[in-house]
């Protein structure tokens, strides 16, 4: 009698690693882009000032990576979670191509990781992160680095 699981061991094996080894074939190059934080407002709703719970909300203008050219927008919203440390957000940035969602902990010191938790049209189930660097101390625009999977 021939051992049928045994022949077929190679094989599944195979599939199995490509199966696992096909995302990091399919990543995509960075997109490198800039936002420009010109449209912002904190709504105080809490204790006046910092305080938790107020509220961030943004329509903000994205360009290329040389800080030259409209590319699109970035909209949302964030909310204050710990005082003077940390804020909750999400937000939409539409592209040409589609719009990516984006999700995540913004700490008011040093970059944020986000992740992209979907999109529309060309990035139409996108899953990855935004890397979110501040190119100033004043805050006043931003590099964004999106990688994804």
């Amino acid at each position: 009698m021939v051992n049928f699981r045994r022949g077929l061991r190679a094989p599944i094996l195979l599939a199995v690693a490509a199966c696992i080894a096909a995302p990091i074939a399919r990543a995509a190059q960075p997109i490198r882009l800039v936002e420009r934080a010109t449209n912002e407002h904190v709504i105080d709703l809490g204790a006046q000032g910092d305080s938790l719970g107020d509220a961030l909300v943004f329509a903000n203008p994205l360009y290329d990576a040389s800080n030259s050219k409209s590319l699109g927008t970035s909209n949302g919203s964030c909310a204050r979670t710990v005082v003077g440390q940390r804020w909750q957000c999400a937000w939409t940035m539409t592209l040409a191509a589609g719009q990516l969602q984006v999700a995540g902990e913004y700490p008011d010191d040093g970059d944020a990781d986000f992740a992209i938790t979907g999109g529309t049209g060309k990035y139409a189930g996108a899953r990855g992160t935004l890397r979110v660097h501040a190119r100033d101390a004043g805050h006043t625009s931003y590099d964004f680095t999106v990688s994804l999977l």
